[in-house]
C-alpha cells in the first residue's frame, strides 16, 4: 500500500481531471434525449423536476397514445374493487410555454398514477421495491404545429417513470387544463438520464461491492474519514450502453439500466471511478473491459 502522503497527493491530482469530467457530464446529459417509439419521436425527460423520492408506476403491457392500459379513460376494470380518490387540480399555474410550477408539476405526477392500479402496485423502483417504480422526471409537453399549447392554449406536461420489473421507460401526457391523462407509452429500448435517487443508489451498490474499495481508500486518503453512505460524496450519472462487441455482464447495459459515476469529495477532489459501471437493473457493479 502506497505510503498515506502519497495517496493524497494521487487523489488531489485527479482534481484536474474531475473538473473537466463533471462539465463533459454534465453536457452529455443535457444533449440525451429519450426514444419514444420507431417512429423517432422523443420526449425530453429532466427539464423540469420535483426533486421528490421516487413514487409508484406501472407494469409492463405495450400502450399506445390512444388507448393505452392504464391510461386515464380507459378501462377502469383494473381497479376494482375500491374507489381512486382524484388528485386536486394544481393551485398555482403557468400560462403558454411558461415552466411548469412545482404545482403543476405535482398535479401532473399525481394524474399519471390515480387510474392506473399497475403504475401503482405492480413495478419496481431503483431500490427493487414492489408496488413502487422510480420517478424520473416531469416535463413541459413539446410545442405541436401551433407552436406549443395543442392549438386549444391547453397546458400538458410529460410525466416520466422507469418500472425496474421490465426494463421499460413510462411516459404519461396529462393535460393540466382538462385534469386527465391523455396518452400513455411504454419503450423498453430508452435510457434516459438518471434522476439523483438513482446515481445516489449506484454508488451504494458500489460501497456494497469489492470493486468499492478504490473509491473506500481513496476517500480516506482525501478526508481522514470512512465513507460509508452515497450522502457523503457529490455524484453526478450518466446512463451506459455497452458499445457493440462489449462481452460479459456488461453487455446487458442498454437492456438494463446502468450508470457511469462522477463522484468527488464533498467540496474536495474528485475520485476517479470511470473505470467501472453500475448495472442497477442487476444491482451490480462492474469493471469496464
Amino acid at each position: 500500500m502506497e505510503p498515506r502522503g502519497e495517496r493524497r497527493r494521487t487523489v488531489l491530482r485527479r482534481a484536474a481531471i474531475g473538473a473537466g469530467l463533471a462539465v463533459t457530464c454534465t453536457a452529455a446529459m443535457l444533449a440525451v434525449t429519450v426514444p419514444l417509439n420507431a417512429a423517432g419521436q422523443d420526449g425530453t425527460a429532466g427539464a423540469a423536476s420535483t426533486g421528490r423520492p421516487g413514487r409508484a408506476d406501472g407494469p409492463g403491457r405495450a400502450a399506445s397514445a390512444d388507448g393505452a392500459p392504464g391510461a386515464d379513460g380507459a378501462s377502469r376494470a383494473d381497479d376494482a374493487p375500491g374507489v381512486v380518490e382524484e388528485p386536486a387540480p394544481p393551485a398555482e399555474t403557468g400560462t403558454g410555454r411558461d415552466a411548469l410550477t412545482p404545482d403543476e408539476i405535482e398535479a401532473a405526477r399525481d394524474l399519471a398514477l390515480a387510474r392506473d392500479r399497475g403504475l401503482r402496485t405492480a413495478a419496481e423502483d431503483v431500490r427493487g421495491k414492489d408496488g413502487d417504480a422510480q420517478y424520473l422526471s416531469t416535463a413541459l409537453a413539446r410545442p405541436s404545429g401551433d407552436g406549443g399549447t395543442g392549438g386549444d392554449g391547453h397546458r400538458r406536461a410529460e410525466v416520466y417513470f422507469y418500472d425496474y420489473s421490465d426494463d421499460t421507460l413510462v411516459k404519461k401526457t396529462v393535460d393540466l387544463t382538462e385534469h386527465e391523462v391523455v396518452a400513455s407509452e411504454r419503450n423498453g429500448n430508452a435510457q434516459p438520464p438518471p434522476s439523483r435517487a438513482e446515481a445516489a443508489e449506484a454508488v451504494g451498490v458500489l460501497l456494497d461491492s469489492p470493486l468499492g474499495a478504490g473509491l473506500k481508500e481513496d476517500y480516506r486518503a482525501a478526508t481522514g474519514r470512512t465513507l460509508a453512505r452515497a450522502a457523503q460524496l457529490d455524484t453526478r450519472g450518466l446512463t451506459y450502453r455497452a458499445p457493440e462487441g462489449v462481452t460479459g455482464p456488461a453487455a446487458k447495459c442498454g437492456e438494463h439500466r446502468c450508470v457511469r459515476l462522477f463522484t468527488r469529495v464533498a467540496d474536495g477532489p474528485w475520485i476517479d471511478v470511470r473505470h467501472l459501471v453500475v448495472d442497477l437493473s442487476a444491482r451490480t457493479a462492474l469493471r469496464l473491459p
